[in-house]
């Protein structure tokens, strides 16, 4: 059984992407590959050969799951990084495998010291600040016990990184609260310094903060939707953009495309209604495909009569509500098309593109929601 659309994930669009972002941070950043929400839609098992093959050993994950995931498809033994959610019975098996989490409340830093202590070997710990994002992290109040665990329990825990997340440094709406931030990371910094707790590496920025706060850069970034060829929002890329080199105005490159084919085509007269309900009209005699993707496969259903493919070249507009498993698009001025042609939904034909911000643009979706909307299921494949 064939399925209705497939993925392509290009290594060569990575591969650019990353040397974009290594000239960006210097030689003196790690650079951590986000990979959470399956690698932002292109699949976890995808990227992690791809990212390694482009010299990435470190992936930071929101989740245990995803964390496993990732140990699985490392072929070079790279150091992953849990920053949300875990359970305290994943520790055993997390401390084992040398797996990387965040700490960010006393009950998990209990709890794997105690695990820890069981196992005789240290947890790898990521220490986590509220800095004002108000979500998770130590609060300054909580310093000295904080301070007070670290230091009696050194035989325990390996302090692999301080750490602090920006609420919204993707949007000059957010320049103060992020300035704000930035000083209180400094000063929880300044704080463990003079109690001499030391930490491998401090880390607090995410693609945005990256590209639009360098001072942020520090031991370690975090990135993730740059990576995969898409600037935070298209005011990070406008702030930016006078500062790119002239011959490379975009240096991020997409890796995703979206395509999938025509199921078959029907001859609609004017004055008939498309699908379902009475949201579209034929204001002409029409000739419409169906083509088998709809929300059921991560395609939003505030694109009916607002969304576009491309087919033979050809940019063509949906007409009618986006369905489950199903949309269909307006064909008629278009010449010889008959089922089973290509149809790219996101991604290039020709010399025309429909880009994944095309899509926000049309269902208010940003790229990340979008991407990480896109079902496992749908088959990737892994193109040059």
């Amino acid at each position: 059984m064939q399925h209705t659309s497939y993925l392509e994930i290009s290594k060569s669009a990575f591969q650019k992407n990353i040397e974009f972002l290594k000239t960006e941070i210097g030689d003196g950043t790690a650079l951590s590959l986000v990979i959470k929400g399956n690698a932002y839609g292109h699949g976890i098992e995808n990227i992690v050969p791809i990212a390694e093959s482009n010299g990435i050993r470190h992936f930071s994950t929101f989740s245990a799951d995803e964390a496993l995931r990732v140990y699985q498809a490392s072929q070079h033994q790279s150091q992953i990084m849990i920053m949300g959610m875990l359970e305290n019975g994943d520790l055993e098996d997390l401390i084992q495998k040398g797996i990387n989490f965040y700490v960010f409340e006393f009950d998990r830093l209990e709890a794997a010291i105690a695990m820890s202590k069981k196992l005789g070997i240290k947890a790898k710990v990521h220490v986590e600040l509220e800095t004002g994002f108000h979500r998770t992290g130590f609060e300054w109040e909580e310093r000295e016990w904080l301070a007070t665990l670290l230091t009696e329990n050194v035989d325990f825990l390996e302090l692999e990184g301080l750490c602090t997340h920006y609420a919204g440094a993707e949007s000059i709406a957010n320049y103060v609260r992020v300035r704000n931030q930035i000083k209180n990371y400094k000063k929880f910094k300044k704080w463990f310094d003079a109690q001499k707790i030391k930490f491998k590496k401090y880390h607090t920025a995410c693609s945005a903060a990256t590209l639009l706060y360098p001072e942020t850069t520090m031991d370690m970034v975090r990135i993730g939707i740059a990576a995969y060829g898409f600037w935070p929002t298209q005011e990070a890329y406008i702030y930016r953009f006078q500062s790119l080199p002239e011959d490379i105005k975009n240096p991020l490159k997409r890796l995703i495309s979206w395509k999938s084919s025509i199921m078959n085509t029907k001859a609609v007269k004017m004055g008939d209604f498309i699908g379902y309900g009475s949201s579209y009209m034929a204001p002409r005699d029409m000739t419409i495909a169906l083509v088998p993707i709809g929300y059921g496969h991560g395609y939003s259903r505030m694109l009916s009569n607002q969304g576009k493919v491309l087919i033979s070249g050809i940019i063509v507009p949906v007409v009618g509500t986006v369905t489950m498993n199903s949309i269909a698009v307006d064909v008629t001025d278009l010449e010889k098309v008959q089922k089973g042609d290509e149809v790219v939904i996101i991604g290039s034909q020709g010399d025309k593109e429909i880009s994944v911000a095309s899509f926000g643009e049309s269902s208010q979706q940003v790229n990340y929601e979008l991407l990480t909307r896109l079902p496992q299921d749908i088959p990737r494949s892994v193109v040059d």
